[in-house]
């Protein structure tokens, strides 16, 4: 062990051992990866080692595909055997809702470039899988890129190729605790002595957690138990000569493939159980625990169903053991905002599936300063301060797992972590008929319904349409109210304030009273968000955006801080109301007595207004395309704002609408929005958002590959529309 490394990558399973084959395979070969015990010593190696290309974040699948395509490759670079076998895999649905999803999941892997895929019929499926069941079932999508691998020697793999490209291992070192040096860099203590490092990975899998605290960092991820058994030989398997491939039933919450002449069977129970919520003991190794067959009973029963074969065969072995889970599933990647040069890649609950792609997007990340792919399902920045709670971990975690193999439907609403952050006005909404939805930790408006209304969640037309088109033609024929709550402000303030924004925002600024839309780039030219700058004059600027992008957000500003700038989130102190639609003039006017028409009040206008009692700070646009205006005041004055605003829009027939109506309205104006329309993936020219670029501007970040970037970007958009 050397005493200086450029990275330090902490954890010796297969994600900690993928982080250091990429960053040696990018360049960055004065790497070492540090392991308190042995390679695969937790997750890893009692991982039932299942890959499978299904995944309903197109992200996340394509992540997948990565690794499975590099599997093959590294056992080549290695020369480790990987233990592949490239069964192909079948996911089969019995439920009409769920074979519908299916085919809806078909679809969506064509759209990316996943096209060893297809659909089944029963009868197909008995042929590929003759053990199976298929009693119910109304049909499958098949995977040529499924299958199984050997655990530990994938692990192998990986490291023994970041060695051969100069990277180091070293077992039997514990992490003792971590120092951060005045110049970012960091001094790492260990067993066998202190290591100095300008970057450090939390690649901790078990002990995440504990990585994570030695920085003052609790992230949110928790391990949870998950059993599979192997059986005794089975003669109608092994008299087959062929291998049976990967399975899942979704019905019946169960995984299935070949071991040996036996079979091996996964099961996410619904009666999930957290082990160590708050992490591994240090002392915990190659270890399983005890089986509690009476917890999964249901689901077993359900398995030996499908697979009748299994009640005339004996289990050989019981396998339990912890895996860490984040409260959405995805994995934790990224650099941690406020503590520099400390990295994650960790909350990998599918390692041999996602750890090659997991990897190679934290390398990118470090060495090149972004991503090639958009990176936001796995971005630790998705989640704020208050995921750290012990309870919302419990419940979101355990939700996720107890919903491995349920479907989500588009705009269902779960339960878990919530009712949480809740405005002023939350019971008012609420008794009006509000249907919430959640976005970072705050519940916000979808739709107002009559008593007793509730959504159906659907892969069709929602219940809740006609709600919605009565939202949206009262917003263009009358007044709407919205919560705009849910939209985030920062406050910019200080000496080099203008001249920071400047280079920061590809648009042009707007003068004092005004407002304006700004594209945000990455050094590559590609979007880091689609933003609007408010100018209230005398050196006090807005930037607002999306709520659930705050972490996200002020990363990146903090990332390009300078002397002289104050950034400052006031995202919760500051929330309010936005009138739409042709008659909102009428109704603002009604309650102040400054001059708000046409002339005085133009559009993207700002001012402080009198709204009733409540001094405003009002800004004339709608994120719907109609005449509208955002009123913003304090959190304690939300109540009497909503209150004051809706009686003064009684006589023009006022009525509240949620984000379901704004998103439909604002398609109709082709107006997009981040993570929608607008991703980090893409350029402004790919996006119609290069018309805001300030091209004459000679200096802001990502001018020059914008620039370049534009006139190829401008001819596929064009090509995509003619399509």
């Amino acid at each position: 062990m050397k005493s200086d490394y450029q990275v330090v990558v902490i954890g010796g399973g297969v994600v900690g051992a993928s982080v250091l084959y990429h960053l040696a395979k990018l360049g960055w070969t004065d790497v070492c990866l540090i392991e308190r015990s042995v390679l695969t010593a937790g997750s890893s190696w009692h991982a039932a080692g299942g890959i499978h290309a299904l995944n309903a974040d197109p992200n996340m699948a394509a992540l997948q595909a990565y690794t499975i395509d590099l599997l093959a490759e590294i056992e080549k670079e290695s020369g480790q055997s990987i233990g592949l076998h490239m069964t192909g895999g079948v996911t089969v649905a019995s439920a009409p809702a769920r074979w519908e999803w299916l085919q809806s999941a078909y679809r969506t892997f064509q759209t990316i470039g996943i096209d060893d895929c297809y659909l089944m019929t029963p009868a197909e499926i008995r042929e590929k899988c003759p053990i199976m069941d298929t009693t119910g079932v109304l049909g499958g999508l098949w995977a040529d890129r499924e299958g199984y691998l050997d655990t530990t020697g994938t692990v192998l793999a990986y490291a023994k190729s970041a060695r051969q490209l100069g990277a180091e291992v070293i077992e039997h070192n514990k992490v003792e605790s971590l120092s951060q040096q005045a110049d970012g860099s960091w001094n790492v203590i260990t067993e066998q002595g202190q290591v100095h490092t300008e970057h450090v990975v939390n690649a901790g899998g078990l002990w995440a957690k504990q990585v994570g605290r030695m920085v003052g960092l609790d992230l949110p991820v928790s391990p949870l138990e998950h059993h599979y058994l192997l059986t005794e030989t089975i003669p109608e398997v092994e008299a087959m000569d062929f291998e049976l491939p990967m399975t899942v039933d979704l019905e019946g919450f169960t995984y299935m493939r070949q071991a040996q002449n036996g079979v091996l069977v996964g099961i996410y129970e619904t009666n999930y159980q957290h082990w160590n919520i708050d992490g591994a003991p240090w002392d915990y190794g190659i270890e399983l625990i005890q089986e509690n067959t009476d917890r999964i009973a249901d689901e077993l029963e359900m398995a030996f169903n499908r697979y009748p074969v299994l009640n005339d065969v004996g289990v050989k072995n019981w396998v339990n053991g912890a895996f860490t889970f984040s409260p959405d599933g995805n994995p934790l990647v990224g650099p941690v905002s406020g503590t520099p040069n400390y990295w994650l890649a960790c909350g990998v609950m599918a390692g041999f599936l996602q750890g090659g792609g997991v990897g190679k997007t934290l390398a990118e990340w470090m060495i090149h300063g972004e991503t090639e792919a958009d990176a936001w399902p796995m971005d630790i920045a998705r989640y704020g301060d208050f995921t750290s709670n012990r309870e919302y971990i419990r419940q979101t975690t355990g939700q996720f797992y107890s919903r491995r193999f349920v479907m989500t439907y588009p705009n269902e609403q779960l339960p878990a972590g919530r009712p949480l952050r809740k405005t002023p006005a939350y019971d008012a909404m609420t008794t009006a008929g509000a249907q919430w939805g959640c976005s970072w930790g705050l519940e916000v408006p979808l739709v107002f319904a009559p008593p007793g209304f509730s959504e159906t969640p659907s892969l069709n037309r929602s219940n809740a349409f006609p709600l919605v088109a009565e939202e949206c033609a009262a917003v263009r024929e009358g007044v709407g109210l919205l919560d705009i709550s849910g939209f985030s402000r920062y406050e910019v303030s200080g000496a080099n304030a203008e001249a920071w924004l400047d280079r920061l925002m590809a648009s042009r600024l707007p003068p004092a009273g005004r407002a304006r839309l700004a594209p945000m780039l990455a050094p590559s030219g590609r979007l880091k968000g689609d933003l609007t700058i408010i100018n209230w004059g005398e050196g006090n600027w807005w930037i607002m955006g999306s709520y659930y992008l705050r972490n996200w957000h002020m990363r990146w500003f903090q990332d390009h801080l300078e002397d002289g700038v104050t950034v400052r989130d006031i995202s919760d102190a500051t929330i309010g109301f936005g009138l739409a639609g042709p008659g909102s003039r009428d109704v603002l006017a009604g309650l102040t007595h400054q001059d708000v028409s046409h002339d005085a009040f133009g559009f993207m206008g700002c001012q402080e207004l009198d709204v009733g009692l409540i001094r405003s700070k009002v800004v004339r646009l709608s994120v719907c395309g109609e005449l509208g205006y955002e009123v913003n005041c304090s959190a304690l004055e939300h109540t009497a704002l909503r209150e004051i605003l809706l009686e003064a829009g009684r006589d023009q027939g006022i009525r509240e609408f949620g984000f379901y109506a704004m998103n439909a309205l604002r398609l109709e104006k082709s107006f997009g929005i981040w993570s929608a329309e607008f991703t980090q993936d893409r350029t402004p020219a790919m996006t119609g958002m290069d018309r805001w670029v300030d091209w004459t501007k000679t200096d802001f970040i990502g001018r020059d590959a914008a620039l370049e970037a534009r006139e190829k970007d401008s001819a596929l958009q064009l090509s995509l529309i003619h399509i």
